[in-house]
């Protein structure tokens, strides 16, 4: 993996609020492995945007857990072919070319652990769109795309220790046992988590923050 940049939390804000004003639309998108923090970042970036940011998270993408059941994929939900790759892609062009009218995304509820669809409205007068997951980078398709359809890329990277325990602790949250939730984080998080860390170099940032968020999916 490429040498991350320390970097404070506001200087990305800022950086983001400029390319919020470089227009007529813009996408971000970011990236890196589980329990990076990727969630609580494109969070707080649209936060400090304003009404001109909306967040679109690649998770919206997940295959129906009656798929995941069908297609023997449930036990590595989070896995890379437990997306929709093409319709996650379609999406974004339909972003990036910024319709004249509201553009509809899907939203995965935690609560659920179902995507909904139509749950994220973009309307036409939104200037950035912000994207986050893990898979934003991968090099092979229909995931190349991707990388292709914006304009800034950042790869947030962090300590595997706190990584580990806040992926621990987020399973704990959704229900599993500790030994469950630690079984999850060395397994199927850790290959994914392994996948995604090669493909830093195809950021046009990769930053750790002066002082990580709090734990959030992502």
């Amino acid at each position: 993996m490429p040498a991350a940049r320390v970097l404070p939390v506001e200087e990305l804000l800022a950086r983001a609020r400029s390319l919020a004003e470089a227009g007529p639309r813009q996408l971000l998108g970011i990236t890196g492995a589980p329990g990076a923090g990727k969630s609580t970042l494109a969070e707080q970036v649209v936060a400090a945007v304003g009404p001109a940011a909306r967040l679109v998270p690649m998770d919206g993408f997940h295959l129906a857990q009656a798929e995941l059941r069908r297609l023997d994929r449930s036990a590595r939900k989070g896995a890379i072919d437990t997306f929709d790759a093409n319709g996650y892609v379609s999406l974004l062009r339909r972003l990036r070319r910024k319709e004249p009218t509201s553009v509809w995304a899907p939203e995965f509820r935690r609560d659920l652990e179902e995507p909904i669809a139509g749950a994220i409205e973009v309307p036409p007068e939104v200037q950035l769109v912000v994207t986050e997951g893990n898979y934003l980078l991968i090099p092979d398709w229909p995931w190349d795309e991707v990388r292709a359809l914006l304009h800034e890329a950042w790869f947030l990277d962090i300590d595997p220790d706190l990584r580990h325990r806040r992926l621990v602790a987020r399973h704990v949250a959704y229900g599993r046992s500790p030994a469950e939730a630690q079984n999850w984080a060395l397994g199927s998080d850790e290959v994914n988590a392994a996948l995604v860390s090669g493909t830093a170099d195809r950021a046009d940032l990769v930053v750790r923050l002066a002082e990580s968020p709090p734990a959030q999916p992502g």
